[in-house]
């Protein structure tokens, strides 16, 4: 069985409002190469939540967009997903939805959840998904 990954190609993180050590928030924008179940590039622009001196979110979640071009069980196109993760000192975890209506080319149609987790910039992922009419 092959396995899920996603590899972190860039990130560049900007502070939006609030002082190092303080409660504040950024903007983060990165991209992606998967492997796996989706085999493809990505593009994604998270809102992150910093509660003070220590780097992680504390039990809150921060959003993303993340749009994804490539294939899914050998049909290609593109289509979005919404992230809700979270990360401290262990590393990141978060779940993720397919945006309904966000599937182009063979994509067209798809729905389907997730998962994320890792501690670097290789991290895994689940996927269970339905491709409409197939």
């Amino acid at each position: 069985m092959t396995e899920n990954i996603f590899i972190m190609q860039s990130w560049q993180e900007d502070v939006v409002s609030g002082d190092d050590g303080a409660p504040r928030y950024a903007h983060a924008h990165a991209t992606f190469t998967y492997s796996g179940a989706i085999e493809g590039t990505s593009s994604c622009d998270y809102l992150l939540y910093y509660p003070g001196e220590k780097a992680d979110s504390v039990g809150t979640t921060s959003p993303g967009l993340e749009r994804i071009a490539g294939s899914v069980d050998g049909r290609s196109g593109t289509f979005v997903i919404k992230h809700d993760v979270g990360f401290d000192e262990h590393g990141v975890t978060g779940t993720w939805e397919v945006l309904s209506g966000s599937g182009t080319g063979e994509l067209a149609g798809l729905s389907g959840r997730g998962t994320i987790s890792g501690a670097s910039e290789t991290m895994n992922y689940t996927f269970d998904y339905e491709l409409a009419g197939h």
